[in-house]
């Protein structure tokens, strides 16, 4: 049986923004990391040359720093996607509870 608190966050129209809005955001960090990850991946398959290349003259070579700023990077947009859910889709969930109690 379905709950009728269910049925009706399900039906109100914040509830279909509050989904449109994640799931658009979710898909593109998704993509745009997929492709920072296979893109240092790709280069590892297809250019080693390029990533062996040493730093000054130590034994650090280009490979590393790009593997870390891919670390980076995830943390960078895992940190945009927080704040944006802290700041816009906890306000909307609130209204929407809100709403919907009545």
């Amino acid at each position: 049986m379905t709950d009728p608190l269910v049925a009706r966050i399900e039906a109100h129209p914040k509830y279909h923004e509050l989904r449109q809005k994640r799931g658009g955001l979710g898909w593109i960090l998704t993509l745009v990391m997929l492709a920072v990850y296979y893109g240092y991946i790709a280069l590892i398959a297809f250019d080693k040359p390029f990533l062996a290349q040493p730093l000054g003259s130590g034994v650090t070579t280009l490979g590393i720093p790009i593997g870390m700023g891919v670390i980076v990077f995830t943390i960078v947009i895992t940190g945009l996607y927080v704040r944006r859910a802290n700041k816009e889709y906890d306000r909307l969930t609130a209204e929407l509870m809100k709403e919907v109690a009545r």
